[in-house]
């Protein structure tokens, strides 16, 4: 079992920069392809951005490609996942996801999700 644990909501003006973390309880993520996606009120659940567990291979939903980058630190500890010019649109929960396949952009070959952190972006 994984448990996965996001911080580093929070709330932040339009053009402004946040960073989450996602952690893996009493394990590393080596082995482990990692994925965050994101739940706006009302809306369906969506992709946001997925690493390969050695960090070799990204992937990006098209809204935030050039804004927003995913990253591990040196030990595998960590995933983040770096937001830039953040807009009004990019208000939602943020999950960290985890699975021991690949990189994946669906939500359905993900085994292991965080709790989700909120990120709230004022115009």
């Amino acid at each position: 079992q994984v448990q996965l644990v996001e911080s580093g909501g929070g709330l932040v003006q339009a053009g402004g920069s946040l960073r989450l973390s996602c952690a893996a309880s009493g394990r590393t993520f080596i082995g482990y392809a990692a994925g965050w996606f994101r739940q706006a009120p009302g809306k369906e659940r969506e992709f946001v951005a997925s690493i390969s567990w050695s960090g070799s291979r990204t992937y990006y939903a098209d809204s935030v490609q050039g804004r927003f980058t995913i990253s591990t630190d040196d030990a595998k500890r960590t995933v983040y996942l770096q937001m830039t010019n953040l807009k009004p649109e990019d208000t939602a929960v943020y999950y960290c996801a985890a699975n021991r396949e690949r990189a994946s952009t669906a939500k359905k070959d993900y085994d292991y999700w965080g709790q989700g952190t909120q990120v709230s972006v004022s115009s």
